[in-house]
């Protein structure tokens, strides 16, 4: 009897799981271009893409920052499932606002599915460097798919600021990215 309960328990696990797996919005993935005239200032850059790629609960996010011939490229990869730590932790840096990535800082950062799946929320705790020394800064973003696919807007929440950062991205075909 023992058995049998745990059997239908752990199956019972396995199926949830799969479902959490699965409910991740496959529109999000692809390759993403800024649409500047729509979107928050991006000093010092001129161009940003996102390339997000979804590997079961893992979510990577790769960003592609242009200034003249200066190309910058890093990834964050969140897990939906568990919270993570990254010892290179990318932001897109606001120059003026004077907060610098701390030397040899940890971030820590939690991801998850809100709104019926259709939004990815990550909240990142990450140490930075400002005029009083170093201090953790909280980021929480929100990845939004417009309802057709070829939108996404990109809401980003300072600890250090009162006004939220807003990128709008539009899709990138596969002939257009080559």
């Amino acid at each position: 009897m023992k058995t049998a309960l745990k059997r239908i328990l752990l199956g019972g696990l396995v199926a949830l799981g799969m479902a959490a797996l699965a409910s991740a919005n496959p529109a999000i993935e692809g390759r993403w271009r800024l649409d500047t005239a729509a979107s928050t200032a991006l000093d010092g850059w001129q161009k940003m893409d996102l390339a997000i790629d979804l590997d079961g609960s893992k979510v990577a996010i790769a960003y592609t920052m242009q200034w003249r011939r200066t190309v910058h490229e890093a990834t964050n990869v969140f897990d939906t499932s568990t919270a993570v730590e990254m010892k290179d932790f990318f932001r897109v840096e606001q120059r003026h606002m004077a907060v610098y990535p701390a030397k040899h800082g940890v971030t820590k950062a939690v991801a998850k599915w809100i709104d019926d799946d259709k939004t990815l929320l990550t909240e990142a705790l990450t140490p930075v460097e400002v005029s009083q020394g170093d201090v953790i800064m909280r980021i929480t973003t929100e990845y939004r798919v417009s309802e057709l696919g070829d939108k996404l807007t990109v809401i980003e929440l300072h600890s250090s600021r009162n006004r939220p950062l807003v990128y709008v991205f539009n899709k990138v075909t596969e002939e257009a990215a080559k």
